[in-house]
């Protein structure tokens, strides 16, 4: 593993140096900063200190920015978790100031239209209004905070390189979007170990009880991860809910941590292995539905072997 860090002044004054030749279309020698017209190199993941906002926009950041991922005019969603009608501190939910750092950034960037999308497992009202979540984005210009569950919104899509999962019903905002970001709190579950981005797409579905009832889960999982796959990934271990998930109440452990990669396996993997989980420490290839994603190439649970860089903020 491949480990950078960088102190708040030093991420501070690298991205402005970094911006500024960029702008000029000129090179910069040093940490994962490169000429604007050349191919630029960045981290495979990112692991960013502090508290949730700034935390969060630290990480984009060094991950190369939301306008890497978001161009001007295009229609983006993102999708947290508010399944549950709990407040911030009990872990259950992604953060409110994380969704809403993510919604600022890709207004920055220039997004047409930024949607917060989820499905949740319980009333939809409560679990916006207990999140945090409608307080904290709903007077963001051009961001819509919305809970789907009706099953006109939904389409039917296939999954052609499904195992046990052959087709599901998608958000039909989800399948216009030019670009999804999974927002997932880190936490627990019952049934697959662990609850982070792979697992969050089940929040995009309709029908998510068959995957319980009818199917292997985590091979359920990685045949949803076929069609649904984010541009980013970040994931809300500002806190963990270590035993009781996913809607606990459990142990919550404060982390102090977003994590962000373009891969969405290696960012499960990497919360898996900064966290505590009922009480011990666990290997990303321990979680059945990370390793099965590792080993159908949808992406890397050998964090080892990842260009990971550290900033605080």
């Amino acid at each position: 593993m491949i480990h950078y860090k960088m102190s708040r002044r030093e991420f501070i004054e690298k991205s402005a140096q970094c911006a500024a030749f960029a702008a000029a279309g000129a090179a910069l020698p040093g940490l994962f900063c490169e000429s604007a017209r050349a191919g630029r190199r960045f981290p495979d993941i990112v692991v960013s200190e502090g508290m949730p906002g700034p935390a969060t926009r630290g990480a984009v950041r060094a991950i190369g920015g939301m306008e890497r991922f978001v161009k001007r005019g295009v229609r983006v969603v993102i999708k947290p978790n508010i399944s549950f009608p709990n407040p911030p501190d009990m872990g259950s939910t992604t953060h409110p100031e994380v969704i809403r750092e993510l919604a600022a950034l890709c207004r920055e960037a220039g997004a047409a239209s930024v949607l917060i999308l989820d499905n949740p497992l319980r009333d939809s009202e409560l679990c916006l209004e207990r999140s945090g979540l409608k307080t904290a984005c709903g007077n963001l210009p051009e961001t819509g905070v919305r809970v789907l569950d009706n099953e006109r919104f939904f389409e039917k899509v296939d999954v052609p390189e499904g195992k046990d999962l052959t087709s599901t019903r998608i958000m039909k905002q989800v399948l216009a979007a030019d670009v999804l970001i999974a927002a997932p709190v880190a936490k627990s579950h019952s049934a697959t170990g662990v609850s982070l981005a792979m697992k969050g797409m089940m929040g995009l579905i309709h029908n998510r009880w068959e995957f319980h009832v009818n199917m292997d889960l985590n091979t359920a999982i990685v045949d949803l991860c076929t069609v649904l796959r984010p541009h980013l990934t970040v994931i809300d271990a500002s806190r963990i809910l270590s035993t009781g998930g996913p809607g606990g109440p459990g142990k919550v452990i404060p982390l102090n941590k977003i994590i962000a990669s373009t891969d969405m396996v290696a960012a499960d993997a990497m919360a898996v292995e900064l966290g505590t989980w009922y009480g011990k420490t666990f290997r990303a290839r321990q979680v059945k539905h990370i390793r099965l994603a590792h080993e159908r190439g949808l992406g890397h649970m050998d964090i080892e072997n990842q260009v990971i860089q550290e900033v605080f903020v």
